[in-house]
């Protein structure tokens, strides 16, 4: 893996902090296994919204799709 500095000037400490990050999410991501299930945020999840009653029609009902009640 290579990196190089595209635009200002890093100091080594900032250098090797931002080198010990990149290293750190990529040992993470080496740590999954292939097709490993991922977890999600359950904000994301679209069961969220579908577990709710249906907002009924009106001018407001726009609103209240995503934000159930």
């Amino acid at each position: 893996m290579t990196i190089k500095v595209v635009r200002g000037n890093p100091t080594p400490e900032e250098l090797a902090a931002a080198l010990a990050v990149v290293r750190a999410r990529a040992a993470a991501a080496a740590a999954v296994p292939p097709g490993a299930p991922t977890s999600r945020d359950s904000w994301s999840d679209p069961s969220r919204i579908a577990a709710h009653r249906l907002p009924q029609p009106g001018p407001t009902a726009w609103g209240r799709t995503y934000w159930p009640g």
